[in-house]
């Protein structure tokens, strides 16, 4: 759950210190397995875009599937090859052309890192070249709708939730209807989005499921 756009200038962004279970993943890590294991897959091969720490990549390779995937944070890459050896973890940029260097994949999955980037076109777009005919992208994002954005303003907590002095924060704040038409922009079809964290229209995150 790195940052590609800092680390591609830095060459180091997230400061990982270890390999356990990050706070996203008390809410995401159930759905996205339950999202995975709905699909019928005979390659179970998966490609995670953004792995952190490792502990996502390494919690679903232990249900029996064969993860590979690209971290911007040098610190993360360390961490997880340091605890997760047996995983085909990469320091690398979701701008990189992944596709003529990691082929293609039946499933490739992301998790709260398109709110980080500059480029949220290209990101889509990496992840649509790394999928397979007919293969299915899960992207999770911070949810953010009329009614949790008018909560945050009447409470008066919008420095802290869009907060613009977090180095390597969130850039981007995505509804349903702006990730939905940026997944059709690149395109993506099936779309379906699943809302994660407290309830309704004040979740924590949504998760898209789109098929290529």
């Amino acid at each position: 759950m790195g940052d590609p756009d800092q680390a591609a200038s830095a060459g180091n962004s997230y400061k990982y210190s270890n390999a356990g279970r990050c706070w996203e993943n008390e809410y995401l890590i159930n759905p996205l397995v339950e999202i995975i294991q709905s699909f019928d897959l005979s390659d179970r091969r998966l490609f995670e875009v953004g792995f952190g720490n490792g502990w996502t990549a390494d919690h679903i390779a232990n249900l029996g599937y064969q993860i590979t995937g690209i971290e911007a944070s040098r610190a993360g890459v360390e961490v997880a090859k340091k605890n997760y050896p047996d995983l085909h973890l990469h320091f690398g940029n979701a701008y990189d052309d992944l596709n003529s260097k990691f082929g293609r994949f039946p499933v490739v999955y992301s998790i709260e890192v398109i709110e980080h980037c500059q480029f949220p076109r290209k990101f889509i777009k990496s992840i649509y070249d790394l999928l397979q005919p007919s293969g299915r992208a899960i992207i999770s994002t911070p949810y953010h709708g009329y009614i949790k954005n008018l909560l945050i303003a009447l409470l008066g907590k919008t420095d802290a939730h869009y907060n613009p002095l977090w180095d390597e924060g969130h850039l981007r704040f995505f509804s349903e209807k702006t990730l939905l038409t940026l997944l059709l922009e690149a395109g993506f079809q099936d779309i379906e989005f699943k809302r994660v964290g407290r309830f309704g229209p004040l979740s924590k995150s949504m998760i898209a499921i789109a098929a290529k």
